[in-house]
């Protein structure tokens, strides 16, 4: 149970994950398939943050006493950030297009109105 506790943040990257699986698969609206890409994005960050966690550790600056914490994850995460953010501006933007045109967001009407199926 003490293993449990200590990794606690693991479990709850996991957890944002599987949600926002499940709500990009699961569900017929394009909005919320977004949102849980957003969802999914948090639980691979907050993933990325704990793991490059270093218990006693210090910045890497020369005059700090080693062991250091390597920059790498935290540079990652935050171009990561911003990647995430342009991809849910240009994914709103086409899902407003797709309203203008087919006047429904569910992907199962618009493939009906396309004629896919």
């Amino acid at each position: 149970m003490d293993l449990l506790v200590s990794r606690f943040h693991y479990l709850v990257a996991f957890f944002l994950m599987g949600v926002g699986t499940f709500v990009m698969i699961g569900d017929r609206n394009l909005v919320k398939k977004v949102i849980g890409l957003n969802v999914f994005q948090t639980g691979i960050f907050l993933f990325f943050i704990v793991s490059g966690y270093v218990e006693g550790a210090s910045p890497p600056l020369l005059t700090a006493p080693s062991p250091y914490v390597s920059p790498v994850p935290h540079v990652l995460i935050l171009t990561a950030i911003v990647v995430g953010v342009s991809l849910t501006a240009v994914s709103l933007g086409l899902i407003v297009r797709i309203y203008r045109v087919y006047g429904t967001l569910d992907e199962a009407l618009i493939r009906e109105v396309r004629g896919d199926e």
